[in-house]
């Protein structure tokens, strides 16, 4: 397995990775991104996300993708926004690999913490992090509009 930084070739096979996790989380018709729209937020003049992969076999496996987000309570955090390894490839160490390089970027940029999201119906994720001992919060509720109802206003 080979563990790097996402490239712009990358960009396909990460979103058949999303619509993947799309699928296991119930909602495949809320990947509505195009690809032009996620290698120019990737990879474009205004960059707003990194990810790190991992290969096996020639083909990428596993992704983590992230950026800074800020926080008036807490300041810069790393924001995990997606943390997605394929079915076949999961209990070999590759969530492992990608969520402590994750880790250690936000250790290495000196964030004042690490923030992602979890399913509350998603066991095997939840008993993952639990073995880093993730603090996994109760009472929020996601809030959210889109391009159309941003339009209409």
């Amino acid at each position: 397995m080979e563990l790097r930084i996402a490239e712009q070739s990358d960009c396909p096979r990460l979103l058949e990775l999303i619509q993947e996790l799309a699928d296991y989380e119930k909602a495949p018709e809320e990947v509505t991104v195009t690809l032009e729209e996620f290698v120019d937020a990737g990879f474009g003049a205004d960059k707003v996300w990194t990810a790190f992969v991992v290969e096996a076999d020639e083909k990428i496996v596993g992704f983590a993708l992230y950026y800074t987000r800020y926080s008036t309570w807490k300041g810069c955090r790393l924001y995990l926004e997606d943390f997605i390894v394929t079915k076949e490839y999961r209990g070999r160490g590759v969530g492992k690999l990608l969520f402590e390089r994750v880790m250690q970027e936000a250790k290495d940029k000196n964030y004042n913490g690490m923030v992602w999201q979890v399913l509350d119906w998603n066991e095997p994720a939840i008993n993952f992090y639990n073995k880093y001992a993730a603090q996994i919060e109760e009472g929020w509720l996601n809030a959210s509009f889109s391009k159309a109802q941003i339009s209409e206003l």
